[in-house]
Order: structure tokens, then sequence, then C-alpha cells
């Protein structure tokens, strides 16, 4: 018994060091995937393919006679495995579950019925070189489960970084170059490998990027290898045109060894995917759709837009917008209305709707339009008309005798006096008692109790005693001043 405590206590010595080692913090620049590193047992246990790996440590537990007995098995880096004293193993290359039959099968075969139980304690960690094309050439701490895409995943890449040229020197073996787009669009996991202890990972410097946008179903951005040009970039790359493709009209923009300084563009057709035109460094493709070919005409005034969501501006002021709208020929103005029925703003005059046609203005309604799916207009869209939507807004004036006389913008349901403190309140020097004369849009006139409504005109009267007596005091010390002097004068010619 005493024995068994002996080789139990001395096997768990690297234990005891791992789980001193373990919490401290890597100190090599560069390792941003130690933070999120989180080995563990239990994920090593439900994946077949875990590879016994170098800092592995495993309990071995077993019944002999009557006296439980239990061992903690690490692996070092020369991977013989003892089992006890039942004899040596070599884990090299081998995966968890092997390794597992096979310790169990030994223990099984020197202690019959002994219950042996063999699993992963703590899975390794350990150190991978990575260099090449990186921001910094660095050890990184990862472990068995994570594969090589997690090192393509870090912030170490730069924008010149292959996916597609990627190489591993592992220990006493020969390079492999592996290709990450294959792992990706194919998921073929051979292109993505488990890192392994020692592995030296170089990223090469990307060949050719190019670019495809448009009607295709996988724009983006992608890496050629040798030999691929716009064919594989089209049908393979990019799988193929969509259904609303213009393959006539394929544009191709080329900024690396263009004739022009600068750039210059390209069109394409068919027979040019055909001929498999090469593409360089840089180059960008873009598919149009057909729809681009249909005629267009233009909305414009007080309507939301992409730049413009909203169609007041901070400070009160309408901002007009302008579209441009695709649409089929024969279709008719009311189903177009409709169509665009979330662009009109409270402030779209949709009732005094007009068509600039050629030199023509045509009067157009669009309220009865916008709400009856079954009212057709008896205008017809042609190309290049312009649909203004004028503004609607409502104002309320305030003059007179108030500090900032102005037109300020109508809001239902407020008195006089609210437009009177918008516009700075009374000038005590001229107004006294709070005198306004109210005049609706029909030149009505209304009590201060009345609710104000729009283009309602608010002045404040200049009724103050004081006010029109300086006005014209200057005027009467002047006159009285000449009529003094004048009888003054004549006062002394009679004597």
């Amino acid at each position: 018994m005493k024995s068994h405590i002996i080789i139990l206590a001395l096997l768990s010595l690297p234990l005891c060091l791992y789980a001193q080692n373990s919490s401290v913090a890597p100190s090599q620049a560069g390792d941003s995937l130690s933070a999120a590193l989180n080995p563990s047992a239990q994920l090593v246990l439900s994946t077949p393919d875990y590879r016994v790996t170098a800092g592995d440590i495993y309990t071995l537990s077993y019944a002999a006679g009557s006296q439980a007995v239990q061992y903690i098995i690490p692996v070092d880096s020369t991977y013989r495995i003892r089992v006890a004293n039942m004899g040596i193993i070599d884990a090299s290359g081998k995966t968890f579950p092997q390794l597992k039959a096979q310790v169990e099968q030994i223990v099984s075969n020197n202690y019959p019925l002994s219950g042996v139980q063999f699993v992963l304690t703590q899975p390794a960690v350990f150190k991978v070189y990575v260099k090449g094309e990186v921001r910094q050439a660095t050890d990184v701490t990862t472990w068995g489960l994570m594969r090589l895409s997690s090192l393509y995943a870090s912030d170490n890449i730069t924008p010149f970084t292959s996916m597609r040229d990627i190489t591993i020197q592992a220990p006493g073996g020969q390079p492999r170059v592996y290709d990450f787009f294959k792992a990706f669009r194919y998921g073929d996991l051979s292109q993505d490998p488990y890192l392994r202890p020692g592995d030296i990972i170089t990223f090469n410097r990307v060949a050719r990027s190019v670019s495809i946008s448009g009607a295709v179903e996988r724009p983006g951005v992608y890496q050629l290898l040798e030999g691929e040009n716009l064919k594989e970039l089209i049908n393979v790359y990019s799988s193929g045109f969509t259904p609303l493709a213009d393959a006539t009209r394929i544009e191709l923009v080329r900024r690396v060894n263009s004739t022009v300084l600068g750039g210059e563009k390209v069109f394409l057709n068919n027979d040019d995917i055909g001929k498999n035109i090469q593409l360089e460094n840089y180059d960008a493709i873009m598919v149009p759709t057909i729809t681009q070919l249909a005629p267009v005409m233009f909305i414009e005034g007080a309507i939301r837009s992409a730049d413009n969501p909203l169609t007041a501006g901070g400070n009160g002021a309408s901002i007009s917008s302008r579209v441009t709208v695709n649409f089929n020929n024969g279709e008719n103005y009311a189903p177009l209305a409709r169509r665009f029925i979330n662009q009109f703003t409270a402030e779209s005059d949709t009732r005094n709707a007009y068509i600039i046609r050629n030199n023509e203005h045509i009067p157009i309604n669009l309220n009865m339009m916008l709400y009856d799916a079954s009212f057709y207009s008896r205008y017809f869209v042609e190309e290049n008309d312009v649909l203004v939507i004028p503004f609607r807004q409502y104002f309320v004036t305030v003059a007179g005798s108030v500090a900032l006389p102005g037109r300020y913008p109508y809001i239902p349901d407020r008195n006089w006096d609210y437009y009177v403190a918008l516009a700075g309140g009374f000038n005590p020097v001229q107004n006294s008692r709070e005198s306004v004369e109210i005049l609706d849009i029909s030149g009505k006139k209304l009590a201060k109790t009345s609710v104000i409504g729009p283009e309602t005109t608010i002045t404040a009267k200049a009724n103050s005693f004081l006010y029109h007596f300086n006005q014209y005091a200057p005027i009467l010390t002047t006159t009285l001043t000449i009529i003094t002097t004048f009888i003054t004068i004549q006062m002394y010619l009679t004597r």
C-alpha cells in the first residue's frame, strides 16, 4: 500500500508543476490566441480524432484485488507511457481512444475484472511558431483541438496574408502546404489540420487578390491560384451568375499593370469568359443586371431617400430629395405611387403633385391612387419623367412688437402665447398689457382664447404711451423751440 502511495505522489509532481505554470501569462509578443485558450477534457472525450499530445495528463484507475489503485500519467516529449509496472506504450501518433483501448487491455490482462478506467485529466497546451506574412513572427500558445484556421483568424495576419498558401513544417517531417479556401468553401478539413507541438507555420504572401460584385451568387474578394482567371472567378469562386445577370456588359476595372495611369475600365462578355481572360492583382469585376437596362424616371421633392431619411432638417427647414426609379414599359402612375408610399412624409403634398415631361407640367393628384389598389391613373410613366412632390408646410406668422418677428412652424392645438414665446416674447418698451391682433388664414379676426390654426398671423401691437411719446417728443421739442424763438424775435422787433 505504501509503495502505491509513493508512486502516486511522485507521478503527481508533474501535474502540480503544470498547474503552477498554466497560471503564468504568456510573455511572447503577438500571442493573441492565448487569452482565448480553454482546453477542455470533456471536449476531448467527445472528439474521436484527438491525438495524444506531449503535456497531456491522464488518470489510470483500477482494482488490484481488494485495493483501489490510481496513477497520474503525464505524457512527455518521448511519448513513451509507462502503464504502472505492467508495460510501456509508444503513444506517438495515437488518438486518445486508441491509447485508452491499449492501456485498458494491458491492465485487464494483468488484473481481470479490475474495473479499469483510463481518462484524460488535463489536455496539453503547447507552442507553435508563426512567421512569414504576419505582423510579427512569434510563438503562439495553443492546444490539441485548435486548427490552423484559428491562426488565420487572429489579429497577427496582414491584408497581404495568403489563405491559399500556408506551409506547416512539423518537427522531423516534410513541409506541407494547406489551402484554407477548400476548407471554408467545401468543408475539406484535411486543409485545416489540428496544430501540433513544435509546428512552424509560414503564412506566405498572397499572389493575386481580385474582387467580383454585382449579379453573381457569391460576390466577394478572392485569392486566385496560378492559372486561374476570369472563368474560374465567375463559375467557381462566385458560383456563377444570378438569373438577372447581364453577361453582355461585364465590367473589368484594372488598376495594376494598366495601360492608363490611374486605372482603366474594360467591357467583357460571355466570349471573354470562354477565353478565360487573364486577371491581374487587384482587378475588380462587376456584373450588371438586366434590370439596369430598364427605362428610368425620377421622383423629387418632399420624399425620403437613402441620403435623406428625414425630410425635415434640424432647424425646421425642409430638404428636397431626388431618387432614380427603374420602371417597366406600360407602368401606370397609380401602381408606381403605391410602390413608393413609404417614401412620402407628412410634408409631402401628394394632392398637388405634378409631372414634368419635356417642357410640359402635368398636374396629378396622388391621394386617390395611394390607398385604392383598384384605382388606375390615366397617365402612364414615360422615360425621363420627373414626378415632383411639393412641400406641404404650415407656418404661423408673428409680427409687431416682439423680440424676433418671423414665421414659425405650425404645431396643432397651441395658443397664441406659444408662438409669441417662440418669437422671444413681447417688446415691453413697445407693447403693454400683451395686446395682440390675431387673424386666421382668411383674414378673420380671432379671440385670444381661440386655438391657432395654420397660416395665422399674430401681431403684437405697439400701444405703449411712453413708446409713442418718445417717438414724437423730439419733434414737439423742436417745434416748440422754433415757435418760442419766433415769438421772441417778434417781441424784440415791436419795441
